[in-house]
């Protein structure tokens, strides 16, 4: 089996160069601000269009991650309202630039909520979404006890209201092993049982964990320096056969470093 793509969440403002200084085939980036509801931004020099072209001759695979602010599941509608309409932002302009996909978490409700509105409500957001080249990836999420996408049950209740979506042909799936290892996922068979319930794995955010199994802390570690065992790590990436970056602490050479680590276990 041949090694996946690899790669890493960079500096947006010229992720080309970046993915350059990581030796990396593809990168991930956010687009503004991870925690605002400002809209989308293209730092990048020659706007998103120069971005997209320049992309493709560098033959670097873009991909996007929406901002971690976006909860389509709430039933709180000062933030469910917004949150679709940010999406919808960073999707287009995702796809302008040719990005291979755009990452958004699953999303939580309030303890006292019907979680089956909030699956629902998944439902309604991909229905509300008009989809050019760059499909949706639901990542899922390491703590709350009312997280959408942290067990896998829960996993599979969203993967079946998306699945009765207008649209859910352009919604995949990203698999993070921090956040699974954290949320009580098990990662020896989590490639298979994930792929079981959405039939597919389209990205790996591979992190390794500064906590314990289970402990629903989302807190990522460098690679081979937190507590998840290196082979499992290595085996997540192995049995995805999916391109995979790391989003670990440090710039360009604990990067590499990570990367390096990551081929000589595979």
């Amino acid at each position: 089996m041949s090694t996946p793509a690899l790669g890493a969440h960079v500096e947006q403002t010229d992720p080309i160069a970046e993915a350059r200084a990581r030796r990396a085939p593809l990168v991930q980036f956010f687009l503004g601000d991870p925690q605002g509801y400002q809209g989308p931004e293209i730092r990048y020099a020659g706007g998103a269009d120069a971005l997209r072209a320049d992309a493709e001759e560098a033959g670097v695979d873009l991909y996007v991650h929406a901002p971690y602010i976006i909860n389509v599941a709430t039933l709180n509608n000062r933030i469910r309202i917004p949150s679709r309409k940010l999406l919808q932002q960073h999707l287009d302009a995702a796809t302008q630039i040719g990005a291979k996909g755009l990452i958004v978490h699953g999303g939580h409700v309030n303890a006292k909520d019907d979680p089956e509105k909030g699956f629902d409500n998944w439902r309604k957001a991909v229905e509300s979404l008009t989809f050019g080249d760059t499909p949706v990836l639901i990542e899922n999420t390491a703590g709350g006890d009312n997280a959408m996408a942290r067990h896998l049950d829960r996993i599979a209740r969203v993967w079946n209201a998306v699945g009765a979506a207008e649209g859910a042909e352009h919604v995949g799936f990203c698999l993070d092993t921090c956040h699974a290892w954290a949320g009580g996922i098990e990662l020896g068979d989590a490639v298979d049982r994930v792929r079981a319930i959405t039939g597919r794995i389209d990205l790996v955010h591979v992190n390794d964990s500064r906590d314990a199994a289970g402990s629903g802390a989302d807190r990522h570690a460098n690679l081979g320096a937190g507590q998840v065992p290196p082979d499992e790590l290595a085996d997540v990436v192995r049995a995805a056969g999916a391109p995979s970056l790391v989003e670990t602490p440090g710039g360009a050479d604990e990067h590499v470093a990570d990367l390096d680590w990551l081929r000589e276990h595979l």
